[in-house]
């Protein structure tokens, strides 16, 4: 979607995806790209999300890329954490011990600024941006994190019947994306209990990508 659909969003406290408690899948999943326990974890366009205060209760190391400063000005405040702030580039870095959170475009983060990632976890990023922008937005973070392992979450309904976001990103599209650098494994697929938003049929796919990374 456009920046300032996003912007306005959160300006506007419509934030009906955010989730108040760390998602299943990411709680079930996460030992499938990030074992030791120690991990640097990068959420892409991560919100506020509980998600990362879960990860670092759980000794891993975060870092995060979101558009809106107000969203991560809220989840420094539910952290209870006081962030310094410095200007990188067209983005500015939030950090406290353990995280690290770039806000701007997503696009103009680049892997030297961004630094080493042992791990990705896709919740909201893949499914918040239309077919257009997709494709190469998964080409930008395969280069970022250097191919890193990724937990990514999807949600797949007939695209007709809804607008979106979040978009339906079937297994073809994932394929279509990722199927040339990572190995592909569908951990699951779940109906949705009482649909999604206006879709009454709907489903959550948990997929882990594996890859070589390179330098």
């Amino acid at each position: 979607m456009e920046r300032q659909y996003w912007l306005d969003k959160w300006a506007s406290n419509q934030i009906g995806f955010h989730q108040e408690a760390v998602n299943p899948a990411l709680a079930a999943k996460i030992g499938r790209i990030a074992p030791r326990g120690d991990e640097r974890v990068f959420l892409p366009l991560c919100g506020k999300t509980r998600d990362i205060g879960w990860l670092l209760s759980r000794g891993h190391r975060v870092c995060g890329a979101e558009l809106s400063e107000r969203a991560v000005a809220q989840l420094f405040e539910d952290l209870a954490v006081e962030p310094a702030r410095a200007p990188v580039g067209p983005l500015v870095r939030w950090s406290a011990p353990g995280l690290d959170i770039f806000t701007g475009d997503i696009m103009a983060l680049d892997r030297q600024t961004l630094g080493p990632v042992d791990a990705v976890y896709d919740r909201a990023a893949l499914v918040a941006l239309p077919d257009g922008m997709r494709g190469r937005y998964a080409a930008h973070l395969m280069r970022i994190t250097a191919r890193a392992p990724q937990l990514l979450v999807c949600y797949v309904y007939d695209q007709e019947g809804m607008r979106g976001p979040p978009f339906s990103v079937d297994e073809a599209q994932v394929r279509d994306f990722y199927g040339r650098d990572y190995a592909l494994t569908l951990l699951s697929r779940e109906a949705m209990p009482g649909g999604l938003k206006t879709m009454d049929a709907a489903t959550q796919d948990v997929w882990l990508l594996q890859g070589e990374t390179r330098e």
